[in-house]
């Protein structure tokens, strides 16, 4: 698996993607940095930025990287690997070189900005820890769909309607069920709610660690008032944890029952 995720990650790396989607977030970082150089306003900024971009560059490329590597994965499979190895390597390798990407086109120019002798810098981790969450995260879904989809235009299709539900149907949904119960308590259900949408999940834990009171939203508020700052972003990081892994597990379900 090491070999197979190395040899994908390498070669995602020198992909011109990855260079396109690295300069976005330096050239768009620089620009706010050199408009304002309040740090904790650019990293707010950034995070709906890193919240909506991060899941649909993660989809994109996720199916779009295992469709065009169709034939090698048929030379593969002929191997003595183990199925699980190959679609996991894949997976690793695409997600840590979108990370990769992430990390140096938002590090660089924070980094020239002075972010490691700022206060800012804790906020500026859990920023880019969601970041490569979501990668992770949108990688492992986009694998999914695309090993259970053989045709590429219902992979690509189903793989737009994951990240638009997740982005933005979900909250549309909790939102009419709050207004339509709203003369119930339904704290509890926000609360659970939430914890099936990774990309709320991340803007919670961003806005817990920042407490911006006022940008947290109704979900957002309740994690503090129940949990506190401290147990709610540590229910927050578990829960986006247990979002990889369940990608993960379903990869290799499909992969070791699929007939290539």
């Amino acid at each position: 698996m090491f070999k197979i995720f190395k040899y994908s990650f390498f070669d995602l790396m020198r992909s011109r993607w990855s260079l396109i989607y690295a300069a976005f977030y330096f050239l768009f970082t620089i620009g706010l940095l050199w408009l304002s150089n309040d740090l904790s306003k650019v990293v707010i900024s950034l995070m709906n930025v890193i919240l909506i971009l991060c899941p649909l560059i993660a989809t994109m490329f996720g199916v779009m990287y295992y469709y065009n590597s169709r034939e090698f994965v048929e030379l593969l499979l002929a191997q003595p690997i183990r199925r699980s190895a190959i679609f996991w390597g894949q997976y690793f390798g695409l997600a840590a070189s979108l990370s990769l990407s992430l990390v140096i086109g938002l590090g660089v120019p924070f980094a020239m900005y002075g972010i490691f002798q700022s206060a800012e810098i804790f906020n500026f981790s859990i920023l880019i820890l969601n970041g490569i969450l979501l990668s992770f995260i949108f990688s492992g879904v986009a694998f999914f769909i695309a090993l259970r989809n053989e045709q590429k235009i219902r992979g690509f299709g189903l793989a737009i309607v994951a990240w638009l539900f997740f982005a933005v149907i979900y909250d549309g949904l909790l939102l009419l069920a709050l207004m339509y119960f709203r003369d119930y308590p339904l704290e509890r259900l926000a609360i659970g709610a939430s914890l099936f949408n990774p990309i709320d999940l991340s803007r919670i834990l961003i806005l817990l660690k920042l407490d911006i009171s006022a940008l947290m939203g109704y979900t957002g508020a309740v994690f503090q008032k129940f949990m506190g700052t401290g147990i709610g972003m540590f229910l927050s990081l578990s829960v986006l944890l247990l979002w990889i892994v369940v990608p993960g597990w379903a990869i290799r379900w499909v992969a070791d029952r699929k007939d290539f």
